[in-house]
């Protein structure tokens, strides 16, 4: 019989608890070999990469974690700037044995994974970051001509945000899951996993503080960038609405970048778009 032309089956997906950085965080793993950290953002878990996990679990060790006090990673009563987010990354993979990954983050994810790699080029092989500023670097004045988006000052009022979304929690998370989709939604098990993770007022207080943390973060980015340059290898994709602005603040500090943007793709990319995702990845990864 000729030898089965079948594709083997996708690595299990398996949660387990690590401290790293001084707190207990929720984390996703599947396969072997050359780590993949995944970093996600708001309204988010690590169900995020759920269509992309499989894939790249085929050639990869990949590590999805619930980043500090989202999902089910254990409440934090601080840290959610940017470089505490960066530090809690390094000491996850340190715990998990990794002495080299890549590092790919969306939104809130950006920032910290941007960090990490500046700091650590010797432990980030490579950088692919989505859909998120990097603070007030240059690049993004167009993006930002009308201000920020209307969410950010929203959140950043302590205080209010959790308190008026108080029982309207699940239509608040799927105004930003239809847009990050550009209407299109998802799954209902994800969608019902996002839901059940920013219900609440503690964990809605626990992802505002990621806002509330902008300005710190912001400075460590600001901070960064005028001690050295990023040296590992970079690929900044963009969709709707960040499209190429996130390249455009790389270019002047990154010595090997790659741009992309993802027509007709909303912001929540590896579920609007994962193949076209995993497309980017499996050639850059390479």
């Amino acid at each position: 019989m000729p030898p089965s032309t079948a594709p083997r089956p996708a690595p299990p997906v398996v949660l387990r608890r690590v401290e790293a950085g001084g707190v207990e965080l929720n984390v996703a793993t599947a396969g072997e070999g050359p780590a993949v950290l995944l970093l996600h953002g708001f309204p988010h878990t690590w169900r995020l990469w759920t269509d992309v996990i499989g894939e790249l679990a085929r050639d990869h060790r990949v590590i999805a974690p619930d980043l500090r006090g989202l999902g089910a990673s254990a409440p934090a009563d601080g840290g959610y700037d940017a470089g505490t987010l960066a530090a809690d990354a390094e000491a996850l993979l340190a715990a998990l044995g990794e002495t080299s990954a890549a590092v790919v983050g969306i939104d809130a994810g950006t920032p910290p994974a941007f960090l990490l790699a500046m700091r650590r080029p010797d432990l980030v092989g490579r950088l692919v970051v989505m859909e998120s500023l990097l603070g007030t670097l240059p690049g993004a004045e167009d993006f930002l001509a009308g201000g920020p988006p209307w969410w950010f000052g929203f959140h950043s009022v302590p205080g209010l945000a959790e308190e008026v979304l108080a029982g309207h929690e699940a239509r608040y998370v799927d105004w930003f899951l239809d847009a990050g989709t550009l209407g299109q939604g998802m799954r209902a098990d994800v969608r019902d996993a996002f839901v059940a993770a920013y219900t609440g007022g503690p964990a809605l207080r626990r992802a505002f503080a990621y806002y509330r943390a902008m300005p710190d973060s912001s400075r460590q980015i600001r901070a960064a960038a005028a001690r050295g340059r990023l040296t590992v290898p970079t690929m900044a994709i963009g969709a709707h609405p960040v499209g190429p602005a996130l390249a455009r603040q790389l270019r002047p500090i990154a010595d090997d970048l790659v741009g992309h943007v993802i027509e007709d793709c909303g912001h929540i990319i590896p579920l609007h778009r994962p193949e076209a995702l995993l497309g980017l990845l499996g050639l850059f990864l390479r």
